[in-house]
């Protein structure tokens, strides 16, 4: 064997050697950082994709015309639907989601006794509610249809009348005014016989500076057509909310609609005076109970509102006076 030889025969062995000692190198290093990652790795992902496969989609159905009740208890912490709608800085998020739904019994007060509703739950009959108004009663503000207040009201009815059939139809319209709402009155109302009537009106009435005069007349003829139809009849003023405070004539919309409750003898829900409570005495800022807008309400404040609002209807229903004529029928 000649030299040459001999010198290439020995680098080819050395080049083996070292490829072998890189090769093993390779996969102990590889051993390692699985070990590594092993320890270190975050929850597996299947729990995960479970929880995000099992939130709703909005999508997949459809606003419906009639809301029927879903049981809720009594005492039980406000949904997770009714958490606001805006996004809060993480330093409010949790004085927000625990924040007590409360005001002042005599906001939530209705001074009369509903008595159409009173003969219905005394009979353990079918109870239909038709809940009339503009945006706040669509549901403009709410994350979905299911978080608007006449939603939230079924809910909290039918907690209260767990027996009872219950049916809460929304007839809330977007931008609507009064002669808007009244003009609807025989088909979207008065045919789907209710015996409680919620009526909330006003608010875009002062949004675009119309006149309250013939606002008070258009109120007393309203009031008037639903009463001969048989129904209790509730009405609801405008929100506090800042784009409708930044109106000077607000107080005095809240101030006519009182009045005119009072001289028509039929009920008022003073929505006005609870968010106002909210916000002034309670001290909790607007982004808890309004959406982005500064105008509609949020989750929360749909679901607070109505379940005050059905605190309000069982007292005015189930009151001696109330059961006393149901009975006497």
């Amino acid at each position: 064997m000649t030299p040459d030889s001999k010198k290439w025969i020995a680098c080819r062995t050395r080049a083996g050697i070292a490829a072998a000692i890189f090769v093993s190198f390779v996969a102990a290093h590889a051993e390692f950082l699985v070990a590594a990652h092993a320890q270190v790795a975050p929850p597996a992902l299947p729990g995960l994709i479970v929880a995000q496969a099992a939130q709703p989609v909005a999508a997949q159905s459809a606003p419906p015309t009639a809301v029927p009740a879903v049981v809720m208890p009594e005492h039980s912490a406000l949904p997770e639907t009714a958490k606001p709608a805006s996004r809060l800085p993480a330093d409010r998020a949790a004085s927000v989601q625990t924040a007590g739904c409360t005001a002042p019994a005599e906001f939530s007060h209705l001074s009369l006794p509903l008595r159409h509703t009173a003969r219905r739950i005394a009979g353990g009959k079918p109870l239909t509610v038709v809940a009339v108004g503009s945006s706040s009663t669509a549901g403009a503000g709410a994350s979905s249809p299911a978080a608007s207040y006449p939603s939230r009201l079924a809910v909290e009815l039918q907690d209260r009348f767990p027996t009872l059939a219950i049916t809460v139809i929304n007839r809330g319209v977007n931008g609507e005014e009064t002669p808007d709402m009244m003009a609807r009155f025989e088909t979207g109302v008065i045919a789907e016989h209710p015996q409680l009537v919620i009526w909330q009106v006003g608010t875009n009435s002062v949004l675009r500076d119309h006149p309250l005069g013939p606002h008070s007349e258009l109120l007393h003829e309203g009031i008037d057509e639903l009463k001969t139809t048989g129904t209790d009849v509730v009405l609801i003023d405008p929100q506090y909310a800042p784009k409708v405070l930044a109106k000077s004539e607000t107080p005095a919309m809240v101030d006519q609609i009182a009045i005119t409750a009072k001289e028509e003898n039929v009920d008022l829900f003073r929505r006005f005076a609870v968010m106002r409570d909210w916000y002034e005495v309670q001290h909790l800022p607007f982004d808890v109970f309004v959406s982005p807008d500064g105008l509609h309400m949020n989750d929360w404040g749909y679901a607070c509102v109505a379940r005050l609002l059905a605190r309000g209807i069982a007292e005015a229903a189930t009151r001696p006076i109330a059961s006393a004529a149901a009975h006497s029928r």
